[in-house]
């Protein structure tokens, strides 16, 4: 933290869980101010997840539509999932694009990382872009159903002019297609095998590779 910023600063003082979920965990903290004052907070606890924006061309892109129980509606999203305990974000994006959608990337870029519930819970979402896509059949689980989809970049801003794309992490893959698209971001792009390499962890398995791909 920034020393001008030390004066925002909220001292955690105590800590109560007050629900375990299968995988969110909701915490109610009292918490110091620098001015001396305590204050509550009631937050919840996310293991993180990663969006990934398949890229079947440089207009196209591989989406999904997907009931969301708590909005009682569905919605248009770009794939996702969240993170297993113990694996690596980048993992966790080729396991999630192969097993919703059935396709695998020769190759990915690393766009960046936001936090889409700062007010009320620590959750973040990494964002990866996937080109080279080779299709398969998807492995859902039992209890997941989903609709894939082909959209292009035209009908995306429609949708979000309309007010129709309200998906938030959606909307940021959006906003970095556009970034891409006007130069303001060059994405730097890798096989799967040279971005282990770099962040330094394990080789994914090969039922997450493209067949004939190389590093």
């Amino acid at each position: 933290m920034k020393p001008e910023e030390q004066r925002l600063r909220e001292e955690p003082v105590s800590s109560e869980q007050v629900l375990k979920g299968s995988f969110l965990q909701v915490f109610r903290d009292q918490a110091r101010l620098s001015t001396g004052s305590m204050v509550q907070r009631e937050y919840i606890r996310h293991p993180g997840a990663v969006m990934v924006v398949p890229l079947l061309s440089e207009n196209r892109f591989v989406m999904e539509r997907q009931y969301r129980y708590p909005l009682q509606q569905v919605l248009l999203e770009f794939p996702a999932g969240k993170i297993d305990p113990g694996e690596p974000p980048f993992l966790t994006g080729q396991r999630e694009l192969f097993e919703e959608t059935g396709y695998r990337a020769g190759q990915w870029a690393l766009a960046g990382r936001l936090h889409n519930a700062a007010a009320y819970s620590d959750e973040f979402i990494e964002i990866w872009f996937a080109r080279d896509l080779q299709a398969g059949a998807a492995q859902l689980d039992a209890d997941e159903l989903l609709d894939v989809c082909e959209v292009d970049l035209e009908t995306l801003r429609n949708l979000a002019a309309r007010g129709d794309l309200t998906d938030a992490k959606t909307q940021i893959g959006l906003l970095w297609l556009e970034h891409g698209a006007s130069g303001r971001w060059q994405p730097r792009w890798q096989s799967a095998e040279a971005w282990c390499a770099e962040l330094g962890i394990a080789a994914p398995p090969s039922t997450l590779t493209p067949t004939g791909s190389q590093g």
